[in-house]
């Protein structure tokens, strides 16, 4: 069983930035496949980005948001810059490890105008 942590959500406003982090228990941190991803109020939960080989983002939030790793620190990360209302959402870490998922408990995200 991996544990999954977020923290780094808040309240920021229109253009603002804010940083997320997630740690995931585990020796082999640096063989998981690390993603983030958000659910807004009344929508799915949507892929935002992932690291594990490759870097990908969303369309969406491509060249606004970077994702990176401390693989020392067992710790992946999400810059979030030039934020968006839209952006608002409960911002998830998700660790896909052997065909296995593993969840954080999400961190919120508010975006003001």
């Amino acid at each position: 069983q991996v544990q999954v942590v977020e923290s780094g959500g808040g309240l920021v406003q229109a253009g603002g930035s804010l940083r997320l982090s997630c740690t995931a228990s585990g020796p082999t941190f640096s063989s998981y496949e690390m993603r983030w991803y958000r659910q807004a109020p009344g929508k799915e939960r949507e892929f935002v980005a992932r690291s594990g080989g490759f870097v990908s983002y969303a369309g969406s939030v491509k060249g606004r948001f970077t994702i990176s790793r401390d693989n020392a620190k067992n710790a992946v990360y999400l810059q979030m810059n030039t934020l968006k209302v839209e952006d608002t959402a409960i911002y998830f870490c998700n660790v896909r490890h052997y065909g296995n998922d593993y969840w954080g408990q999400g961190t919120q995200v508010t975006v003001s105008s």
